[in-house]
């Protein structure tokens, strides 16, 4: 797996949901699919008009989610900022002609309401539910800083092995101190909960 397939399979699933802050502080989503995608970057068409363009253009903060059929989750994070005037056109035009559902919602020269958004730095985080033990990676593209996400076991491990019993995923092994294999971890916390010298931190 990697950023390139994860984007391949948004793609696949064709609708994703993007959540964004509304300007009164609470959560928004929609269900986006005017977008063109590329190798590292994609492009998504909104009307100027929308809650979802005041949003973004407020502070481009963005998350993008989708799950497959086989129970994979892709979840972006990103900045989405408009791309330059001289490009919108262009932009508009190419998936108004891969998105041929368009024609009917924005007829003739009303397409011309619309913007272009682009998200290039990102943040890629997979998550596959459908093997044993469960997958996860996180990738990152273009300048976006990584953000560690779950739970270290510290120095002061005893070697008790309560967080190897209570472990659904079986991915606490032994060692000095005992490890988490990331990449096979729910974050669950339920090791976090259970270490009686509180030797597990949350990343």
């Amino acid at each position: 797996m990697d950023a390139q397939t994860c984007l391949k399979k948004l793609e696949y699933v064709g609708v994703l949901n993007f959540a964004t802050v509304g300007l009164d502080g609470t959560p928004q989503i929609r269900c986006i699919s005017a977008i063109h995608y590329e190798r590292d970057k994609l492009y998504f068409f909104t009307a100027r008009g929308k809650d979802f363009c005041r949003e973004l253009l407020e502070d481009g903060q963005v998350q993008i989610l989708a799950y497959t059929r086989y129970k994979e989750m892709i979840r972006v994070s990103a900045r989405a900022v408009p791309v330059a005037e001289t490009e919108q056109k262009n932009y508009i035009d190419l998936i108004f002609q891969e998105q041929l559902y368009l024609e009917n919602v924005y007829p003739g020269k009303t397409r011309e309401i619309g913007i272009i958004f682009a998200v290039r730095d990102m943040q890629i985080e997979y998550f596959n539910l459908g093997v044993n033990p469960i997958f996860r990676e996180q990738y990152l593209v273009g300048n976006r800083a990584s953000k560690p996400k779950g739970y270290e076991i510290t120095s002061h491990c005893i070697g008790c092995e309560t967080c190897v019993k209570g472990c659904p995923q079986r991915c606490i092994k032994p060692g000095s101190p005992y490890y988490i294999t990331q990449e096979n971890c729910l974050h669950c916390g339920n090791c976090f909960e259970h270490c009686p010298v509180k030797a597990i931190r949350r990343l």
